[in-house]
């Protein structure tokens, strides 16, 4: 009974070795291609649940007020007026406008997480791991309305977060989630032999993000942003035939 071994796939019996072989990891081929595919395409954690009804209303007066002018002088009264509501009702749902601005940055990365899965699950390529870090890298850039509101908010965020803890720990977490799955993507992707998947990743997420400020201020174009993306990627990743050969080759 202590030799007995459970497929990590589906936790199934795994067969006794062979006389002269070692034991396999997984009790058939079809377990060992789905763990070879989920390896090849990490999955993305799923979103925490956006606010609804009065507080999403609020929230997103919050994020008006930040994209025209900033936020160092918004007064619950302004945001209240931007919202439609009496300031009564911003007092009732936040605990003060600390409160309030925290939730809404909070909000907002959400709402970006959420809006940045379904344009990547709905590419005709999501399954190929270079689509996906392409992709999950364009998703920093201002490419849409709705994306150049967004860094709007984001940077009036920014300078306020320098000096408040609070901010802070939202705009800047201590974990690195973005980073961690674009390593992971550039290794199922198919990495050159000579680069650390980590330390490029901390460098294509930081450039990315600012190169959307360039395109966000007009000072690069979307066809500069994406030339240099081309350029990283390509210094990244291995030539698209070695991939496609160690791809056939690690296939079981």
């Amino acid at each position: 009974m202590r030799d007995e071994i459970s497929c990590p796939v589906c936790r199934g019996p795994v067969r006794p070795a062979s006389p002269r072989g070692r034991r396999p990891v997984y009790c058939s081929r079809a377990c060992q291609a789905r763990a070879y595919r989920s390896r090849k395409n990490p999955p993305i954690p799923a979103p925490a649940p956006l606010l609804a009804g009065r507080r999403r209303q609020i929230v997103e007066a919050v994020w008006r007020i930040a994209a025209e002018r900033g936020l160092q002088m918004a007064t619950v009264r302004e945001i209240a007026a931007a919202a439609g509501v009496a300031p009564r009702a911003v007092q009732y749902h936040f605990a003060g406008k600390h409160h309030l601005l925290v939730t809404a940055l909070q909000e907002l990365h959400r709402d970006n997480e959420q809006r940045g899965r379904r344009r990547i699950e709905a590419l005709r390529d999501a399954s190929d791991p270079r689509v996906l870090l392409r992709a999950t890298l364009e998703e920093l850039l201002p490419l849409d309305e709705q994306r150049r509101r967004s860094l709007r908010v984001l940077t009036a965020y920014y300078a306020w977060s320098l000096t408040d803890p609070a901010l802070a720990a939202v705009f800047l977490p201590a974990e690195h989630p973005l980073e961690d799955l674009v390593a992971a993507l550039i290794r199922a992707a198919g990495a050159r032999r000579t680069i650390d998947p980590a330390q490029e990743a901390n460098l294509l997420v930081g450039g990315i993000s600012g190169l959307g400020l360039d395109l966000l201020h007009g000072r690069r174009t979307r066809a500069q942003v994406r030339r240099t993306l081309d350029y990283h990627l390509a210094r990244v990743l291995a030539p698209p035939d070695e991939y496609a050969a160690g791809d056939r080759h690690r296939s079981p």
